[in-house]
């Protein structure tokens, strides 16, 4: 039999040749040595082969050159093997086969169970062994059947109860429990497994969805009783302060009565020596008495005062000599008052006996200190001090010093490029640190876009003039980390707390090296100064969601520039939309800052009069951006009388000034009154060089102006008349131009590098990540409810795609897979757009303020690697006992987890570059065209790159490498004609998974990118 054998040539022929025999039906291989027209020997017949002649000196069975001359000695195939059509050999067949000896079936004329038929006028002819090994899908013949096992090419057993049998298995598999495996059973049925896991996923998100919410309220409540406890213990220790204060003064005060007596006593003749003395020591032994006991009953109710029992023996100790006349001494007195009080020296006293504090006590100590020194500023105002030394005795104050910074401006001109309308016009003044100063203005004289132009936040714009922080030409840039921009609209994060907010602001921008303890004391001051205490533990909502107020909105706005401790601060209109308490406490915390030394300016509509005494400074802008006003608010007056504008009684005077510059009011006794004047009387009042387009205006005032003026105003003329006078198409081009000039100014403008002057260093990169994490990590843990719909809709599209795409042999799952690469990116896309599109506002803001964008960065696709590891495993355990493949639960999970990575970061590209609308189409479109372009076949030119390109090819070949790999043996033919026509390769599965990965981490890259450069003028 060994002669019978195919050599290796003859098996390269024959595979060589297998399309040629597949095209042809009836397993004709091409003409050869042995078989051809002029020799046609037994052996070239299906199912028969033929030994080599004698002598044996033809090439051997390894050689792969030579085909051999085998035309003696025809027999018929041995059993376990199968002779084609056209050869003179017998290959073996190979396992997962089942080749038996055919039997002639009489009626048909066919050698069962095989298909070829015996040659006529051949009577000594008799059916052989198999004739043909192909792929699954031409024919079945030499493949074990489903339901049986076949160890070997010739054995064929039954599947027994408990065990499963697919085609073409070597082996018995058993079924899983909970699944019902009879005899002759093709494969098992798992999806009980499936519906079991759907009950349970929809159970647990049930849980998830009703008490997330439970499981916060909880968690608020005790971080209320914990700052509850905190304020108690610290409002009692300040009263027990302030008991021994009056302690103190009352012990000076008998001192120095004590004192006052005995000099009497001496001063007196000595008969009556001994008789004063008795008067005179008697009730003033019955004062001190009676002051003791005082102390004794203080001590006593502060001995009961939570943590206090340092405090309380060293009191008690003091005071057993304290009122002993011959002994006590008013410095006695004053060590008692400088007594370890605050909570926090007695945690340091703990903590050097070596007791380290857990972090729930840390915390409390913290929150002690803090409101045990908000408590001691309240004792101080209570005493009538001025709000000056109450700030230089505060704490924090007088430890963190602001550095100063005074704004300056010369002839300030912005002028817009499209039309060259001005929006400012000559602008010059000064802003002062310590002061409050107020923009007013009607609506369009350009308020908001001097504040914008200081703060150095314009664009399409030029800006002539001059801008001086500290009297030098600096860029107010220099000083981001120390300025604050209080914008119009609330950006706030909805879905934190007014606390949250308010301490992340704080510690991402406040000094690196200030203690814990001092920023919790910033953020406490600035929620007891914009009276926020009622809702700090409130979520701050949404436009879906019910949150504050829209007053405590505003000022939570205000408080995110507060805590950062600025030293100059542009509030844009902080007050609208807020009534007068709120104003009111806005403009106290507001002044509070402006004593510890801040320049503050903010734009204002027609604030009260109590809030407009409070200012200091007020600038009033006339329409087109032209100074009416500048200067201090008590000579505003003075200024208005001397043109003859008088405030008339019980007429807010923030309401007179703008009717009278709207020109709705007149002034009293000037009918004929001009309101454009008011520009060109500032100018002469304050020396000004007067413009040509404003002589017109003196003019019909009768007021002789100087000779000396400028062209300007005639060129603006020439210019509108010239404008006037244009084509369509140059009016096109300079409106394109226009466009081109912005677009290069923004990229211009991110280029830009300015050098750090605020001598403040905030956190560090991993610090702000770590605060980054912590805060997103909360976002989306409130979020849970959203989160665990999408993990729902999920499950569900894993049942359905699993029930719909029936995994077959002959196609290895191909169907299944292609629904899982263009459902799965789907859904995960749109879902991962709200990570960069919702706070897209927020992100502008810390932008601007100076926040690491690459922590911000990081921090978001650090924490959506949560849901990349979930979501897979959520939808294959439906998707995989529904389908039911050959590959691994752990290949599949791979691949798909791989696959979530890389959409996901394309999704960042839409959800950063592209409005939300047109976001979520392009996630839609995408997966779909992307999956469409991959299972193009046969495919040439650029369509074969752009089919490279696309992360569908790549997930959609190692998705079918991880399942065709299972199928060996008998398979061989069929696995790889599959490979072959999708130019697949069974050994890159771990390529695949890299490129994914690649593409996963280039998009993410290029998505950093779009953020740090896309909309860069609201970064600014």
């Amino acid at each position: 039999m060994v002669y019978r054998l195919c050599n290796v040539a003859e098996i390269k022929f024959y595979f060589n040749n297998y399309l040629a025999i597949h095209q042809n039906g009836g397993g004709y291989a091409k003409l050869n040595k042995n078989c051809n027209i002029s020799s046609w020997v037994s052996g070239c017949e299906p199912g028969w082969s033929s030994m080599l002649p004698l002598p044996f000196q033809q090439p051997g069975i390894h050689d792969s050159r030579e085909i051999p001359s085998r035309t003696a000695n025809s027999e018929p195939c041995c059993e376990g093997f199968f002779c084609p059509h056209g050869l003179t050999c017998m290959i073996p067949c190979p396992l997962g086969s089942h080749c038996p000896k055919g039997k002639l079936n009489v009626s048909t004329g066919l050698c069962d169970p095989y298909h070829y038929q015996l040659p006529p006028g051949k009577g000594n002819h008799s059916c052989g062994a198999a004739d043909l090994w192909a792929d699954v899908g031409s024919t079945q013949e030499v493949f074990c059947p489903a339901g049986f096992y076949c160890p070997t090419t010739t054995q064929k057993i039954a599947c027994s109860n408990g065990h499963y049998c697919r085609l073409g298995s070597t082996s018995e598999k058993r079924c899983f429990a909970l699944t019902s495996c009879h005899s002759n059973t093709v494969n098992q049925d798992i999806r009980a497994y499936g519906i079991m896991l759907i009950v349970v996923i929809i159970t647990l998100f049930l849980l998830i969805y009703n008490c997330s919410d439970h499981i916060l309220i909880i968690c608020e409540r005790r971080k209320m009783n914990s700052r509850e406890a905190a304020a108690l213990s610290a409002r009692e220790r300040t009263q027990a302060h302030e008991r021994w204060r009056l302690v103190r003064e009352a012990a000076k005060l008998e001192e120095k009565n004590v004192q006052i007596h005995f000099s009497h006593t001496f001063s007196c003749d000595q008969s009556r020596k001994r008789v004063e003395e008795q008067e005179i020591l008697v009730p003033c032994t019955f004062q001190s008495d009676d002051v003791s006991r005082f102390v004794q009953s203080s001590v006593t109710e502060s001995d009961m005062l939570r943590g206090s029992s340092i405090e309380t023996e060293f009191v008690s100790k003091e005071t057993s000599d304290l009122y002993d006349i011959h002994h006590a001494s008013i410095d006695e007195l004053d060590d008692l008052q400088e007594a370890p009080t605050s909570a926090f020296t007695v945690y340091n006293v703990k903590k050097h006996k070596g007791q380290t504090p857990r972090t729930g006590q840390r915390r409390s100590h913290i929150l002690e200190y803090a409101y045990g020194e908000i408590e001691k500023e309240k004792m101080r105002e209570k005493t009538h001090l001025p709000l000056t030394e109450i700030i230089e005795k505060a704490g924090l104050y007088g430890v963190q010093t602001r550095p100063k910074i005074e704004v300056s401006f010369k002839d300030l001109i912005l002028t817009l490029k499209g039309n060259g309308k001005k929006i400012l016009a000559n602008v010059t003044g000064k802003l002062l640190p310590g002061r409050i100063a107020a923009v007013m203005g009607p609506s369009g004289a350009g308020k908001t876009t001097f504040l914008n132009a200081l703060a150095g936040k314009t664009t399409g714009c030029v800006v002539t003039g001059a801008v001086f922080i500290n009297g030098k030409p600096e860029s107010v840039h220099s000083y981001k980390k120390i300025i604050g921009f209080v914008p119009q609209d609330d950006i706030i994060h909805g879905n934190l707390t007014v606390e949250e907010n308010l301490l992340f602001s704080a510690k991402c921008r406040l000094p690196v090296n200030m203690p814990k303890k001092d920023e919790v004391l910033v953020v406490e001051r600035v929620i007891e100064a914009l009276g926020l205490q009622s809702v700090r533990d409130s979520l701050v909502g949404t436009v879906e969601t019910r949150g504050i107020s829209g007053g405590q909105r505003k000022r939570v706005n205000v408080g995110l520039e507060l805590v950062m401790e600025p030293s100059l601060l542009f509030l844009d209109e902080p007050t609208s939309g807020l009534d007068s308490t709120s104003s009111l406490f806005l403009l106290k915390a507001l002044r509070r800052e402006a004593l510890a030394g801040v320049n503050i300016c903010m734009v204002l509509h027609q604030p009260s009069y109590e809030l407009f005494k409070m200012f200091d400074d007020l600038m009033l802008l006339a329409k087109g951006g032209q100074t009416v006003y500048h200067g201090p608010m008590d000579e505003i007056e003075e200024y208005f009388s001397d043109l003859g504008i008088i405030f008339p009684d019980r007429v807010n005077p923030p309401e007179y000034f703008m009717d009278i510059l709207e020109g709705i009011v007149k002034p009293e006794g000037s009918p004929n009154f001009d309101c454009n004047i008011l520009p060109v009387k500032w100018m002469q009042h304050k020396g000004y060089e007067i413009r040509r387009d404003l002589q017109e205006s003196f003019a019909k005032s009768g007021i002789s102006t100087s000779n000396e003026t400028t062209n300007e105003g005639t060129k603006n003329e020439y210019l509108c008349i010239e404008k006037k006078n244009q084509t369509f198409g140059k009016d096109l081009w300079e409106e394109v131009w226009c466009n081109i000039e912005l677009k290069w100014d923004n990229i211009s403008n991110n280029l830009l590098k300015f050098e750090d002057l605020s001598n403040r260093q905030t956190p560090n990169f991993l610090k702000q990540f770590r605060l980054y994490l912590r805060r997103v990590a909360k976002q989306r843990f409130r979020d849970s409810r959203i989160q665990s719909q999408d993990y729902l809709i999920l499950s569900l599209a894993g049942a359905c795609m699993g029930v719909l795409a029936k995994v077959t042999d002959k196609n290895f799952g191909v169907v299944g897979y292609t629904y899982t690469i263009m459902a799965m990116p789907l859904l995960c896309m749109i879902s991962a757009l709200r990570t960069f599109s919702l706070d897209r506002l927020q992100y502008w803001r810390e932008s601007a303020a100076g926040m690491n964008r690459l922590a911000y960065f990081i921090a978001k696709d650090s924490v959506d690697h949560f849901n990349t590891v979930i979501k897979p495993l959520v939808y294959l355990s439906l998707f995989y006992f529904f389908n039911n493949p050959r590959s691994s639960f752990a290949e599949n999970y791979v691949v798909t987890v791989a696959l979530v990575y890389c959409v996901v970061g394309i999704a960042y590209i839409f959800a950063i570059s592209l409005d939300p609308g047109s976001a979520q189409l392009c996630s839609v479109l995408f997966p779909v065209v992307s999956t469409l372009i991959a299972i193009q076949a046969n495919s040439n030119g650029i369509l074969k790159y752009l089919i490279y390109s696309t992360y569908s090819q790549w997930a959609l070949e190692a998705f079918m490498i991880a399942n065709i790999k299972r199928y060996s043996g008998v398979w061989l033919i069929s696995r790889c004609g599959s490979l072959l026509r999708k130019g697949y390769h069974v050994e890159y599965w771990v390529r695949c998974i890299g490129i994914l990965v690649g593409f996963g981490v280039l998009a993410r890259m290029f998505s950093f990118l779009c953020l740090i450069s896309f909309h860069r003028k609201r970064q600014r």
